[in-house]
């Protein structure tokens, strides 16, 4: 059987990305054809990991890959803080990625959604810094994943860091990096919350043709103790639709395309 999804499985996993879980009858509605069709399809994307067929419909899996921080309270805090914004941002991100790109992630709740939300594509290259991610995409064949290396800075993080990292970088070029950022502020740029990662970040972005920050609207005109790159590097900003146009208007004064998910 072919690992390539045929265009109504697509449908089907781009659906569910953006629900969460869905009936028979409403991906039918999503997607047409017959329940037997879709039960074959489902079928297909179950057996590739991306969903989990249950009683009458299908839920998205989002892979429980993190065992020892199952039951830690700030682990749990960051990946549940902006949830649904964070999903649709994440969405929305993936859907600017094109076949045949190499695409650089950093560490981040919010950029691991949009790892989740390109699990089900092809001919992509992402390059990232994040151990969950790299664990997240490498049973994907559609997906060459490459880990930069280097060391885990802090317990708790899932960020590589240091010169084996920046070393891997400078032989890397990206068509677009995705940055998961602390604060992004027009005056200060955008921020991260360890110097070690920043310069990380920094290097990633140094390395790609378009720079794309994916930040909730909560991070917006806040400013994190190490900085990443000035305003004026950074092409596109997703946010959620929860981002004023007031806080939005200096960063489109500067020119950076803005995209409310």
């Amino acid at each position: 059987m072919s690992d390539t999804l045929s265009p109504r499985s697509e449908q089907i996993i781009k659906f569910l990305l953006r629900s969460g879980t869905a009936t028979i009858e409403e991906i039918l509605a999503v997607a047409g054809s017959s329940a037997p069709s879709i039960r074959r399809d489902l079928a297909r994307l179950e057996n590739r990991g991306l969903i989990r067929r249950t009683h009458g419909g299908a839920t998205l899996v989002e892979p429980l890959l993190y065992e020892p921080f199952r039951y830690d309270s700030s682990f749990l805090a960051r990946e549940q803080r902006s949830a649904s914004e964070k999903r649709r941002i994440g969405l929305a991100a993936a859907e600017l990625v094109e076949a045949d790109e190499t695409v650089g992630l950093t560490a981040g709740t919010t950029s691991t959604y949009i790892g989740r939300s390109l699990r089900h594509r092809e001919k992509i290259k992402v390059i990232t810094n994040a151990i969950n991610i790299g664990m997240e995409l490498c049973n994907q064949p559609g997906i060459k994943t490459f880990l930069t290396g280097g060391v885990v800075p802090w317990a708790w993080s899932f960020s590589l860091t240091g010169n084996a990292a920046l070393t891997f970088l400078d032989d890397i070029y990206m068509d677009k990096v995705f940055l998961s950022v602390t604060g992004l502020d027009i005056n200060r740029g955008a921020t991260s919350l360890e110097t070690d990662e920043a310069l990380v970040y920094r290097k990633m972005v140094k390395q790609s043709k378009q720079v794309i920050v994916v930040a909730d609207s909560s991070k917006l005109g806040k400013v994190g103790p190490a900085f990443i790159c000035p305003a004026s590097d950074i092409h596109i900003l997703i946010t959620d639709t929860g981002a004023t146009l007031e806080a939005l208007a200096p960063f489109e004064h500067q020119g950076i395309l803005i995209i409310r998910a």
